[in-house]
């Protein structure tokens, strides 16, 4: 009922505003037609062009207003009245005054040529100020609010985001901030005012800024910067203790425009993500377009963005397949609503049935394969071995297999760092899965690939969301040991590399993503902290201990692999295994047979995982 109520009043308030605009509309064109009458004749009108008013009025003003309605110039909001509306207006009034030409001539009028000119200036002049002056009372209205309950913002940049969320937070009657300086280290716009608020110095002043201008919350609107400056600026404005937001990476606003609703606190992910890597996009477009394409685990973190990601390069069909239906319900209804037209399919079916998985090869004869399907958490599955076996061993032989009787194009394998030199069960298991996909490659026509990298930054079960839970809570964080380390890299950038990846294997590799640097946990709770505006008296980090099967720290290179150089820019190969196919199946059938009783298991995988603790 509220809902009805309420579009009701939405729909009632839209027309009344549509009634007024075009009232004062009506207006402004009669008065600028007697006005352009009385200018004409200085200020004497004849008889015969008093009578001519009277009959023409009403049909010039009529042809007008259907023109502005056609043009759209009834469906704009005054508040953002701005050039493009004005040169709409300009367009709109001379189609119409030469309609209203050809009318006369035809209705025989013969009013002259003159008043029509005077006219048409007057009426674009006219109609564009009652455009414009509704900005400016709401911008006067602004300036008239009490300052005194506003928070005093600082905006960094002042460029043209930093003008256009300088703009929205003065017109705006929901915002509750004033812009009151701006920081930019471009030299030449030192003390320049926009929309009347001044540049007051560089990024290295924003600490003095802050103290002279009583700054409460600082925005950062530089959609470009950098990674490395971002942090920079970042670890300034955190010293200052106010509330710090900025806009989303260009990368990720999609073509969006800044505004006050893209605004965002800073996230971790903000300040450990890279700079965005130069991918080679005919290549993958050659690699992906028109291709049937199949993802499995495609309902999880990086199974789904891979998802995201391919359908940028137009694939004939995507089929994402995922044990758990609810992730892969959320992600075809997003992906249906950018991509209507596009053939989506969700298929729910686990990989540890072979049979279920061949059938869906011969139905949909996929071309290529992301092998995403897998359990990853380290401590389940030093509790739950056999699981561990069934999903990320024989799981990913029952995909190689139906991959390899349907002639797949490609088949890429997404590892792990944790399959390097592994000591627990999930390592182990995934370094198991990559001999699986290595020696395959040497007696298939389909091209086998695996792909290596660490953690993902805000991935299901990590230790981002965990960390924000736990302050979310009240604290404490708990972090394993104060020496632990961890590599890092954002679901988005792992995706697109692991496609990348993909695009220019030619069979057998091990493609080791750049990870940069490994990142301390606990110096990562220490800004999750902060940035969640707390402190670590407020928010303690306690430390529990390893838990079973975990390392203090990764590798993402086993000792006789080494490493070599791709042509793209964040993507290595490490050495492939010489291991054949049949080896490592005979190993695998023991590991089957063994797989519930917990020593012989780890006996068995020790014949292939050397580094396994038994």
């Amino acid at each position: 009922m509220d809902f009805k109520k309420n579009l009701g009043g939405d729909l009632m308030n839209s027309f009344m505003r549509k009634f007024v605009l075009l009232c004062i509309d009506l207006v402004v064109i009669v008065v600028a037609y007697y006005l352009a009458m009385l200018i004409r004749f200085e200020g004497f009108i004849p008889i015969w062009v008093s009578n001519l008013f009277i009959v023409s009025w009403w049909a010039f003003a009529i042809t007008i207003i259907c023109i502005y309605y056609l043009f759209g110039l009834y469906h704009s909001l005054w508040r953002y009245a701005s050039i493009n509306e004005l040169v709409k207006l300009v367009l709109a009034s001379t189609l119409a005054f030469l309609l209203n030409i050809g009318l006369s001539h035809l209705m025989k009028w013969d009013i002259p040529r003159s008043i029509t000119i005077i006219s048409y200036i007057l009426t674009v002049m006219g109609v564009s100020l009652s455009r414009l002056s509704y900005r400016y009372f709401r911008r006067v209205r602004s300036d008239l609010r009490p300052k005194e309950h506003l928070k005093r913002v600082l905006v960094v940049g002042a460029g043209d985001a930093g003008a256009t969320i300088i703009k929205e937070l003065k017109i705006s009657s929901h915002a509750q901030s004033l812009p009151v300086a701006i920081v930019d280290d471009a030299s030449w716009k030192q003390n320049s005012l926009v929309h009347g608020v001044r540049v007051k110095g560089k990024v290295s002043q924003i600490e003095e800024i802050v103290l002279t201008d009583k700054i409460d919350e600082i925005i950062i609107a530089i959609p470009s910067l950098s990674k490395e400056k971002l942090k920079e600026v970042v670890a300034i404005c955190q010293r200052t203790k106010c509330t710090v937001k900025t806009l989303p990476h260009i990368s990720e606003m999609n073509n969006q425009k800044a505004e006050l609703s893209t605004l965002r606190h800073v996230d971790i992910v903000d300040l450990l993500g890279r700079n965005e890597v130069t991918l080679d996009i005919s290549g993958i477009n050659q690699f992906i377009e028109n291709q049937v394409v199949l993802i499995t685990g495609g309902g999880g973190s990086i199974g789904s963005e891979i998802c995201r990601q391919l359908m940028k390069f137009n694939p004939s069909q995507l089929l994402i397949l995922d044990i758990y239906e609810n992730n892969a319900y959320d992600l075809h209804q997003d992906l249906k609503r950018q991509y209507p037209d596009k053939d989506i399919k969700v298929i729910i079916a686990s990989v540890r049935d072979k049979e279920r998985i061949c059938q869906i090869f011969n139905h949909y004869k996929p071309s290529i394969v992301f092998h995403a399907a897998a359990h990853k958490h380290v401590p389940f599955m030093e509790d739950h071995p056999s699981e561990a076996i069934k999903n990320n061993v024989m799981g990913t032989l029952n995909v190689a297999l139906c991959a390899h009787e349907n002639d797949v194009k490609r088949f890429i394998f997404i590892s792990t760092d944790k399959a390097v030199n592994p000591t627990n069960i999930m390592g182990a298991t995934k370094r198991i899965a990559e001999l699986i996909i290595q020696s395959l490659n040497q007696r298939s026509n389909t091209e086998f690939v695996a792909v290596r990298f660490g953690n993902v930054l805000g991935s299901n079960g990590s230790v981002i969301p965990l960390f924000k839970a736990q302050i979310q809570a009240g604290g404490p964080v708990t972090v394993t040991h104060p020496d632990i380390t961890r590599y890092f890299m954002t679901i988005p950038e792992a995706s697109r590399l692991v496609i990348q990846a993909g695009a220019i294997a030619k069979g057998g590799e091990i493609f080791v993503l750049d990870m940069g640097e490994p990142v301390k946990i606990v110096d990562l709770a220490k800004q999750i902290i902060t940035l969640s505006g707390y402190t670590e008296e407020q928010i303690p980090i306690e430390f529990v201990g390893l838990r079973p099967g975990e390392k203090l720290y990764e590798e993402l290179l086993l000792e006789e692999e080494g490493l070599a150089c791709t042509q793209q820019e964040g993507i290595m190969i490490a050495k492939p295994s010489d291991i054949t196919f049949e080896e490592v199946y005979q190993t695998i059938q023991l590991i089957r047979e063994n797989q519930y009783d917990i020593p012989l298991l780890k006996h068995s995988m020790k014949r292939l995982v050397p580094s396994m603790e038994e």
